[in-house]
């Protein structure tokens, strides 16, 4: 009997290698879980991308500079100035230059993301209990170590 992920996108011959289907995985199990956690921030008036700056704002507990917070985002983000903007012109972040290095801007969350934050934070931790509550503990610390250990002993890319 065929694996399940061979099965879910019916695929007649088994895969190629045991790190095709690994990686196959991850990528399914990512876009589902990336549409159910965009759908909920859309509910909010937010994009995944959106959420990450806020939530990076609101745990550091102080302004940042727009290149540490793209640092720190989970995914890349290509375009960091200009999703400030639109942060900015929804009220829910401030930038101010720095008085040491005019070319230092500094990002703050406002009180009006704190309190989209606020009211997201409960439907969040739903939906995270949603996608892998059925998972034990320990099961999720597995999961998490292999995860990271897969991401850690990936080569940076070269840049051309």
């Amino acid at each position: 009997m065929p694996a399940n992920l061979q099965r879910e996108l019916k695929k007649k011959r088994p895969f190629e290698s045991p790190e095709q289907e690994a990686i196959l995985n991850i990528l399914r199990t990512s876009d589902l879980f990336e549409n159910r956690l965009g759908r909920l921030f859309r509910e909010y008036g937010l994009t995944p991308s959106q959420y990450n700056v806020l939530r990076i704002l609101r745990g550091e507990g102080g302004p940042l500079p727009s290149l540490e917070i793209a640092e720190r985002t989970i995914q890349v983000v290509p375009a960091i100035t200009g999703l400030i903007d639109r942060l900015e012109q929804q009220g829910l972040v401030a930038r101010r230059r720095s008085d040491e290095d005019r070319r230092v801007v500094f990002v703050e969350i406002t009180s009006k993301a704190l309190g989209i934050l606020k009211r997201l934070d409960a439907p969040l931790e739903q939906l995270h209990r949603d996608l892998v509550g059925h998972l034990s503990a320990a099961q999720l610390k597995d999961l998490s170590r292999l995860l990271e250990k897969a991401r850690h002993s990936t080569p940076p890319e070269e840049v051309t």
